[in-house]
């Protein structure tokens, strides 16, 4: 139950009122922490520089989650495989939290070590998210309030989101091609995979993207279902949700039905459970195999090929 709880206290929409961040149910109240040190994190932005690292509230959930809030330096960090595994393929890692915190530790970092593990060069993405109140106690409420407001109808693509995070997710996507060469990068196979908020931002920088400034490929995993207007140029999309989420309902899969009708690449893995911020699965249930599909989804497209 525990680890339940903890998926859904802490995924991408964790601030429902289906599973609020209180003590209800046994569960404990987040544990405020000091910042980590994040000696590779690389600031997106340098000259000019975009907000500073002192903003940031950092909280442990449930004792082992550090997830982050008010974020305004937005950074990039590697976690980059072993040379003799290294692919040349990359993966941008965008976790979710509502826009207002960041699971950073689930659906960041954790997904990008499996990333490197199997020879793709990872980077996780903390994107700017709206401000909070500086307390945790004041900050749960206000972000159970927020999230309501942001989903007022399941059929429609949620109004919840921070145009900021679509232009940090750009701007790491041009700085993983700048460096491509020392990061052992082909520059033609860098992806994108996010959770909830974080597959929005995705989805979101693919619709925003200029031709050839956009992910090649991305991860939408756990995101809001309705159907969106398809760029002509859209990159292949891997769809992955829970019959049983129970924030954003599958609806038929309307978002990959677009895809199909623009005659763009996408494939749709539906678990039977899973509910919603299963991150890399959920114990007892199928979506544990997520990351192995979505791997061989990228191998199908060549993006796992050496060259």
């Amino acid at each position: 139950m525990r680890m339940n709880r903890l998926r859904i206290g802490i995924g991408a929409a964790l601030v429902l009122a289906a599973q609020p961040l209180t003590a209800q149910e046994g569960a404990p109240v987040p544990t405020v922490i000091a910042a980590p040190v994040e000696p590779d994190a690389i600031p997106l932005y340098r000259k000019p520089a975009v907000g500073r690292a002192g903003t940031e509230d950092w909280s442990l959930y449930f004792g082992t989650e550090r997830v982050v809030r008010n974020v305004t330096q937005p950074t990039l960090t590697p976690f980059l495989p072993a040379p003799d595994k290294a692919t040349g393929a990359a993966v941008i890692v965008a976790p979710g939290g509502a826009f207002m915190l960041l699971a950073i530790e689930p659906e960041g970092w954790r997904v990008a070590r499996a990333l490197a593990d199997r020879g793709i060069a990872a980077f996780v993405l903390k994107y700017r998210i709206m401000p909070t109140p500086k307390s945790e106690v004041e900050a749960v409420p206000f972000m159970q309030n927020k999230t309501r407001q942001g989903l007022p109808d399941p059929t429609k693509q949620p109004n919840l989101q921070y145009p900021a995070s679509t232009q940090d997710a750009l701007a790491a996507i041009a700085l993983v091609r700048q460096n491509a060469k020392s990061w052992g990068v082909d520059p033609q196979r860098v992806g994108m995979i996010g959770f909830s908020a974080g597959a929005m931002t995705s989805l979101n920088t693919v619709i925003a993207a200029a031709p050839g400034q956009g992910p090649n490929f991305f991860g939408y995993i756990y995101g809001p279902q309705p159907a969106v207007a398809v760029p002509a140029n859209a990159p292949p999309l891997f769809d992955a949700i829970a019959f049983d989420d129970e924030i954003f309902p599958t609806q038929g899969f309307p978002i990959a039905e677009a895809w199909r009708a623009a005659k763009r690449p996408v494939e749709v893995h539906a678990y039977e459970r899973g509910k919603h911020g299963f991150g890399l699965g959920r114990e007892g249930t199928t979506t544990t195999s997520m990351l192995d599909q979505f791997t061989a989804w990228m191998a199908m497209h060549g993006f796992l090929t050496r060259k």
